[in-house]
């Protein structure tokens, strides 16, 4: 795919002074929440009013959206509020559907991205659409996978294009109800810096104490926008509702997000300083995680060593992790010495928890 100016030139002819906001609730549930969350919403950061209309769940006999007739619902907000109106769409009758009913902004999620046949049945259908078509980063980390959905969109004519990351799934127990794995993120944006991309905080956390601080982040790495899940009543919304804000929440949120703009050289020095920093501070947690993954192989070994009565300390093969990392790390720039330092660390504190196992 090549990299095309004009794929972001829907969002710049906006000409917000802010980042873009799309909001609304998880699943259209009635008429009058419909319109009611979009009353609340209209004279906000806003841009598009989101809505679930079919509902793709994990397993069968939960609420799985309310179909067809919450399309009519949308036409309203966008009659009675002036808001643009955004829904997923899994495949041709979803897209014929929302085109019928005139809503502007079109997202593929997270499960049909994983599928090319299903992302080349929606492109066919909405070949040479002048709608903003968004794609969310499929379930898995692939970020080859990902912009090949960009891609066949691309090649059925679809100007308006842009990406959603909504974190991935992983087996392991994290904060997050999708790890963000922002390092793909950050070579997505690396790879194809014309290509809008958009943040789902409310996918990755799961938890709306937390879409704060993941939007921030988003803001820091140049993200371009933001969807946010909101719900007047989320505690008793008929899905994901404890990740969706309330309206008044979001127009905090949004008031408090320290928002940074290139006016002059001096603010793109500026800006360009605090997207590499938020960086560093993504492969910092990374590395914290893993040091954390670490130290519990290292408590697994001390048991071991505690039913076979086995010293804590394995020269030899120290010696060697020693002798194999001082090469791994020189082949990435990085010296002797600070090789031997970080090892020398990780491998006491290895040893503190293996003896307090042992002691114990």
């Amino acid at each position: 795919m090549e990299n095309k100016k004009e794929m972001r030139k829907w969002l710049d002819d906006m000409n917000l002074g802010h980042p873009l906001v799309v909001a609304g609730p998880c699943s259209a549930e009635t008429e009058e929440q419909v319109l009611k969350i979009a009353h609340e919403l209209k004279d906000t950061d806003v841009s598009y009013y989101r809505a679930g209309i079919w509902k793709p769940r994990t397993r069968p006999g939960n609420f799985e959206g309310v179909g067809a007739i919450g399309l009519k619902w949308l036409q309203k907000v966008k009659e009675e509020t002036g808001l643009k109106t955004a829904t997923e769409v899994a495949n041709r009758a979803h897209v014929d559907l929302a085109l019928e009913h005139d809503v502007d902004l079109l997202w593929i999620g997270a499960r049909s991205t994983v599928s090319p046949f299903i992302v080349q049945e929606i492109a066919d259908a909405l070949e040479g659409t002048d709608k903003i078509v968004l794609v969310k980063n499929p379930v898995n980390p692939d970020l080859s996978l990902w912009l090949g959905a960009v891609e066949r969109l691309h090649s059925a004519n679809i100007e308006k294009l842009g990406v959603i990351h909504r974190g991935f799934s992983t087996y392991e127990k994290t904060k997050y109800r999708n790890i963000p794995e922002w390092q793909l993120a950050i070579e997505l944006q690396t790879r194809f810096p014309d290509l809008p991309i958009i943040n789902d905080p409310s996918h990755i956390t799961g938890k709306r104490d937390m879409i704060f601080d993941v939007s921030q982040t988003a803001l820091d790495l140049n993200f371009d926008g933001l969807m946010i899940e909101t719900h007047y009543d989320p505690d008793n919304a008929w899905s994901d509702a404890a990740q969706q804000v309330t309206p008044k929440k979001l127009v905090q949120i949004m008031k408090d997000l320290r928002i940074r703009k290139e006016t002059d050289e001096e603010a793109e020095y500026k800006n360009s300083l605090s997207n590499l920093r938020a960086q560093i501070d993504v492969l910092d947690n990374q590395l914290i995680d893993l040091l954390g993954k670490r130290m519990k192989v290292s408590d697994g070994i001390g048991e071991l060593k505690k039913q076979k009565n086995v010293a804590v300390l394995q020269s030899n093969r120290w010696n060697a992790i020693l002798g194999n990392m001082i090469l791994e790390g020189e082949q990435r720039g990085l010296s002797e010495e600070f090789i031997l330092k970080m090892f020398k660390a990780i491998h006491q504190e290895s040893i503190n928890h293996q003896e307090k196992i042992i002691n114990a």
